[in-house]
């Protein structure tokens, strides 16, 4: 089909769309209630890393999967014994380890190492470690954490991945409807104050809205979607599809004043529409796919969720707002006003006029953008609980934890049970040597090397031995993501592997070291591609060698700056935020310089010198660049300032301010460096290139 007969068939079957459009909303609400949320960033690692597949062994093999400390505060022993029991008793609890798990199963209280009772008590708290029989984020298990803290009480302290992951799902579901509203509200005071039309956003919103609605809805044959796509993903939407609508409402009305029908002129305005949206969102789109290459698949999970909203809304665009605006023509036209942008061909002039100035801006800004970037990428933060309120019933956990028995994290070792005790024991010893590393706990220390394994019971020994795995606990003062811990993992490993080759390290510091060095990467190879990508695009859509290095210089510049100011403002970041910045901002602000440059380009080649190219390209574009911009600031600078998460206060508080940044330095940067390189880029552009000795010649004259 054509686009003159898809336009066409458009107008001509307006309500049909509207209903069918009514109709999808059923299932995509229903799709949205049956997507699971994963709130776990640890499943997001490659499935090969030997920490995984630790994870899965403890799972398999022991049939523990989830741990998490208790801390229970001014409670009677007998008291704390009762407790233990019931905790044993919640569905998916596998094992409680404390004092008298062991004490109970006939073994001398006098032959227990002191050294075990007083790491397990304090003055006035006691600790038990338990292990559940299902994945730190599955529903059984978070289930279960809810059910035990009902148990405990006030005075008890539940730390653990899943006690996190039960804090961050309830707040990020109180939160996201609020994120929706906070965005959608900031979003149309923007369109009502920069538009023409006091309906028009609010027919925009409709329109957008049905396609966020069925990408929600689609993400149900995915399986799962990320609580961070799910927070960002209707946000994101709304703000980089909004222009979109704004081409289509401006085509329509310049259209209305050519064509007599409004029919005629909406199909005319769905053709010249279809034409630049598409061009403008396979860069947005370029840059959501770049994500999916990412070894931690949270950027396949986000890039491809956010692709396909992008698709989404433009076809909604050219369907859905169309039959829109034909059966509300008549209140949309008596609802039209004076634009409150005004004309901009006097600060076009201007800027022209003082372009060496913006040169110099360009040069200067380069050094410490470049300095705050690097150094704000070198300061991110790995600890997800970092990003949580402190207030948050984990984060107190966590506390106590630190403060009453000086543990920050555990690791777990899986030794192969045939390992002698006595190597076993020297293993231990030679771990609890290395820095940071507070004790190492197994049956071996647990019985003492006074107790033969053999007349124990299996009941004792099934706590800690399985068929093929033994199981250590370490607990580390070091909290579970930094250089310290990093460098302990490490010494570990080196003692593990000494001792056991096919011994394995797991747990929460251990996954989140591979996450460090895997994003690492990743943040490489993201910008490597959504680079080339939007390259490859900007050389096909422009024709041109020279430009697709000019336009992106500026928007890397742009995002240089937007990361830097972390930086300076002695911030940091989680480090999810400045590899999804990276490739959202390129992806979605390249418009800009695209859209301005088309003009200046067309103007140069109907024969107009270089500096009358910039000033008609400049007063043409600034409105909707300025639109578009405050669009993507207004749905996205409010959640900032709102969202208690940091991961996601983080996101948009970049993607907020890199709109406005990424605006700034096409509307000011880019004029002065067509300008300066015009003659390389007439040269290096097809079609320009044999007009550029009679422009030059004109130009002459001019002077």
């Amino acid at each position: 089909m054509t686009a003159v007969h898809f336009s066409k068939a458009v107008v001509k079957y307006r309500v049909p769309i509207l209903i069918i459009t009514l109709v999808l909303m059923i299932p995509s609400v229903l799709g949205i209630i049956g997507t699971r949320i994963n709130y776990d960033m640890l499943t997001y690692l490659p499935e090969d890393m030997e920490t995984v597949i630790g994870q899965n062994e403890l799972m398999e093999d022991f049939g523990k999967g989830a741990f998490a400390f208790l801390i229970v505060e001014d409670m009677p022993s007998k008291d704390v014994a009762a407790l233990r029991e019931q905790i044993g008793q919640v569905d998916h609890v596998d094992t409680v380890l404390w004092y008298d798990s062991v004490a109970d199963l006939s073994i001398p209280m006098e032959l227990l190492p002191d050294k075990i009772y007083n790491e397990f008590n304090t003055e006035n708290a006691t600790m038990m470690a338990i292990f559940f029989d299902s994945s730190t984020s599955s529903d059984v298990t978070m289930d279960a954490v809810r059910e035990i803290r009902g148990i405990a009480g006030k005075q008890c302290f539940l730390s653990g991945l899943t006690a996190m992951v039960v804090d961050l799902k309830d707040l990020c579901e109180h939160e996201e409807p609020i994120y929706v509203g906070i965005a959608v509200a900031l979003a149309l005071a923007a369109m009502l104050l920069l538009l023409d039309n006091f309906l028009t956003p609010f027919v925009f919103l409709v329109s957008i809205g049905m396609m966020i609605l069925i990408n929600l809805g689609s993400n149900y044959f995915l399986g799962e979607i990320s609580y961070i796509t799910k927070a960002l993903s209707a946000v994101l939407q709304l703000a980089v599809t909004m222009d979109y609508s704004i081409f289509l409402w401006h085509s329509y009305n310049e259209q209305l004043t050519k064509c007599d029908d409004r029919r005629e002129a909406m199909a005319s305005a769905i053709r010249e529409t279809l034409a630049s949206i598409v061009g403008s969102s396979i860069t947005t789109v370029a840059g959501f796919i770049a994500l999916c290459f990412m070894s931690f698949t949270l950027g396949r999970d986000l890039g491809i969720v956010m692709a396909k909203g992008v698709i989404l809304g433009v076809i909604g665009c050219v369907t859905v707002l169309p039959a829109l605006i034909l059966v509300l023509d008549k209140p949309l036209q008596k609802a039209k006003h004076r634009s409150l942008i005004p004309n901009m061909r006097r600060f076009a002039v201007g800027t022209v006029k003082v372009f060496p100035v913006f040169l110099c801006i360009f040069v200067l800004l380069i050094p410490p953008a470049l300095y705050g970037y690097n150094a704000t990428n070198n300061e991110t933060y790995y600890n997800l609980a970092k990003s949580l309120p402190d207030d948050m019933e984990y984060v107190t956990a966590n506390s106590k934890l630190s403060e009453e028995f000086d543990i920050a994290s555990t690791h777990m070792l899986l030794v192969d049970k045939n390992i002698s005790p006595v190597s076993v024991r020297e293993m231990m010893n030679e771990m609890e040597d290395v820095d940071g590393v507070k004790y190492v706990l197994g049956l071996e220390s647990l019985i003492g090397p006074r107790v033969p394994e053999e007349v124990l019971p299996d009941s004792v020994t099934g706590l800690l031995k399985s068929d093929k795995w033994e199981l250590l606990l370490i607990n580390s003062e070091y909290p579970v993501a930094g250089d310290e811990v990093g460098a302990q993992i490490e010494a570990l490993n080196t003692i593990l592997k000494k001792y056991d080759p096919t011994g394995m390290l797991i747990g929460e510091a251990p996954c989140m070291k591979d996450m460090i060095d895997v994003t690492s990467h990743d943040f490489e190879v993201v910008n490597i591609i959504s680079i080339a990508a939007i390259f490859i695009i900007i050389a096909l859509v422009e024709r041109s060698i020279s430009l697709p290095f000019i336009l992106i210089s500026v928007i890397e510049l742009a995002i240089f700056i937007n990361l830097g100011i972390p930086h300076y403002l002695g911030q940091s970041l989680p480090f999810i935020a400045p590899i999804c910045i990276s490739t959202i901002q390129l992806g979605a602000t390249v418009d800009y310089a695209i859209l301005l440059t088309t003009r200046y380009k067309s103007e140069r080649m109907r024969g107009a010198d270089k500096k009358e190219a910039v000033r008609t390209a400049l007063t043409a574009s600034v409105p909707s660049v300025l639109v578009s911009g405050f669009g993507l600031f207004a749905a996205t600078f409010g959640v900032a300032l709102y969202s208690e998460i940091d991961m996601i206060s983080s996101i948009c508080m970049l993607l907020a301010r890199g709109a406005i940044v990424s605006m700034l330095c096409v509307i000011l940067i880019l004029p002065a460096l067509l300008l300066l390189l015009d003659r390389v880029i007439c040269a290096t552009t097809l079609g320009m290139k044999r007009n550029n000795k009679n422009m030059t010649e004109q130009e002459v004259i001019l002077k």
